[in-house]
C-alpha cells in the first residue's frame, strides 16, 4: 500500500515467493509465508533530497574501521546525516503509518 507521502511518487507491488518444489510425503510442510515486497520509484523517486547530482547513492563502509560497536544506517532516505540515521524516520512512519527503522552493522 502507497503511503500519503508516497502515493504519487511511488508504487509498491507484493509479490508471492514462488512456488516452492513438492516436498516428499515424509517431510513436514513449511509453514506461513515469505512475501517479497518492491517499491518502484515513479515520477519523483523514493529518496526526496539525498546527493540528487549522483547517479547512483553509493557508501561503502569498512567494518573494521567504524568508530562505535553498533552504528545504525539510514534506510528512509529522510536522515540530515545522511549514510549515518539521525532518527528521522520515527516522525515519518508517524506521517505516513510506515515502519522503516535504521540498518544496524556490528563491529
Amino acid at each position: 500500500m502507497a503511503t500519503p507521502l508516497c502515493a504519487a511518487a511511488c508504487r509498491l507491488s507484493v509479490s508471492p515467493p514462488a512456488a516452492a518444489p513438492a516436498a516428499p510425503r515424509r517431510t513436514r510442510a513449511r509453514r506461513g509465508l515469505v512475501v517479497a515486497v518492491r517499491a518502484e520509484a515513479g515520477v519523483g523517486g523514493i529518496n526526496p533530497s539525498i546527493r540528487k547530482e549522483e547517479e547512483k547513492v553509493v557508501d561503502t563502509v569498512l567494518a573494521g574501521e567504524l568508530s562505535k560497536p553498533l552504528t545504525p544506517y539510514c534506510r528512509c532516505w529522510r536522515s540530515g546525516t545522511f549514510p549515518l540515521c539521525d532518527g528521522s524516520h520515527v516522525k515519518h512512519n508517524k506521517a505516513t503509518g510506515d515502519n522503516v527503522g535504521p540498518l544496524l552493522v556490528k563491529k
